[in-house]
């Protein structure tokens, strides 16, 4: 396994747990986009472009557009 490909995996597995721990929807949100990013990368680089394409149309573009949308619409309740 190449040093790159671990690199992308500390990246995303860092970026799990700052997405579920957040207090922050928008910063949440943010992360996932990065996770996303780095998905496609890691598919790109396994040799699959065809999923890395999905990843990238699918994850890091139509999600996240919603979960924005969804954001601005919602009221989100401070404490």
């Amino acid at each position: 396994m190449s040093i790159f490909i671990v690199i992308v995996l500390i990246i995303m597995i860092i970026g799990a747990i700052a997405a579920a721990k957040t207090k922050n929807i928008l910063s949440a949100i943010i992360i996932f986009m990065v996770y996303t990013m780095m998905m496609s990368i890691l598919w790109q680089q396994l040799n699959a472009p065809d999923l890395a394409i999905t990843e990238v149309s699918v994850g890091t573009g139509i999600t996240s557009i919603l979960f924005l949308v969804t954001y601005r619409k919602i009221k989100v309740v401070k404490k």
